[in-house]
């Protein structure tokens, strides 16, 4: 992925102040928000591979996620002033992928286009969940048509649905910050994984209607 210059965008941004954030984290946005492009280039290298890989599987296109990923860091850079340490600067990060997928997912709806995803790298890092008993059995990971079977149910679930399944056992966040990429509460975060769970269990199952 090439390398992202956002020059004139992060000039004359205003100060930002916050207590919770990583000092070197605060400097470094501070840094981005002076101007300095250096720093703006630290900040890129450093995110840029979460930002694309969450792209490429909510949205299932290299292309696009590359797309997406520009549209992102200049999202970040335009509004990085307004940054107040709410959550970790990579939360707020994950904020913006989502609702840029969001909107491009819309737009693709618009024009009749249906969703896609691909999730490479999902069937081989699926776990990481509280309850095993909530989780596919390894075996069916066994073989690739069933990896393909898999990756056909995830494309069938609501793209909320799927982005909480994505965040919690691809990328590894904890609830309250999935609640925060996704605007909404931890419950609703729980109830999403649940649903999201059962319908990709049904689906594999023979049992979605």
């Amino acid at each position: 992925m090439g390398s992202f210059v956002p020059g004139e965008l992060v000039k004359n941004a205003g100060a930002i102040s916050w207590s919770d954030v990583d000092s070197g984290e605060a400097a470094l946005i501070a840094q981005c928000t002076s101007g300095d492009e250096s720093a703006c280039a630290e900040l890129v290298s450093a995110h840029q591979r979460m930002v694309y890989g969450l792209a490429l599987n909510l949205l299932g296109d290299h292309d696009e996620a590359l797309d997406l990923s520009q549209e992102v860091f200049l999202r970040v850079f335009r509004t990085l002033s307004s940054f107040r340490g709410q959550s970790a600067l990579r939360t707020w990060i994950y904020r913006i992928v989502v609702n840029q997928a969001r909107n491009r997912q819309r737009w693709w709806r618009r024009r009749h286009r249906s969703d896609q995803v691909s999730l490479e790298q999902y069937l081989h890092t699926f776990g990481d969940v509280e309850s095993r008993q909530d989780v596919l059995p390894d075996r069916l990971l066994a073989s690739k048509e069933t990896a393909a079977r898999i990756r056909q149910a995830l494309d069938r679930l609501p793209f909320d649905q799927r982005t909480a399944l994505i965040l919690r056992e691809v990328d590894g966040l904890r609830y309250d910050e999935i609640a925060f990429s996704l605007d909404v509460a931890v419950g609703t975060v729980k109830s999403r994984l649940t649903r999201a769970r059962q319908a990709l269990r049904a689906d594999l199952l023979g049992l979605r209607p």
